[in-house]
């Protein structure tokens, strides 16, 4: 254990530098594949055209009242989240419009969002229902 304090965020805030780059959302459907390779390449992309990203985008659907599509839609979530932090992307917004049963899609939705809290990714529902901390 070392006898000096560690530094603070502030002090690294405070020591940033500007960089002349873009920040971008992606869209899921976009990214080809999660896969670590697939990602890696992509990444190569982006940082060639000087672009961040930022944010992706999944346009999710839990309409159906089904615990097994919720759970399938809720893991396809969960790749994004892991591919989201492979890539750097501070956040994952879900998007959809209907819920078939809310107190299945409601806890499948809790579950991924302390998988991104783990990953040091913020989970953002775009939806008719929300997540209370």
């Amino acid at each position: 254990m070392s006898a000096t304090r560690s530094a603070d965020v502030r002090t690294a805030i405070e020591r940033c530098r500007v960089e002349d780059l873009t920040p971008v959302s992606l869209d899921a459907e976009s990214i080809p594949s999660t896969a670590p390779e697939s990602l890696r390449e992509l990444q190569r992309e982006l940082d060639a055209d000087d672009l961040v990203p930022a944010r992706i985008v999944v346009d999710a659907c839990f309409g159906e009242d089904c615990s097994f599509a919720t759970q399938d839609e809720a893991d396809r979530v969960r790749e994004y989240v892991q591919a989201a932090a492979f890539l750097g992307a501070s956040i994952v917004t879900v998007e959809f419009d209907s819920v078939g049963d809310e107190s299945k899609v409601r806890p499948a939705l809790a579950a991924v969002a302390e998988r991104a809290r783990r990953e040091g990714v913020t989970l953002d529902v775009a939806g008719p229902i929300t997540l209370d901390d």
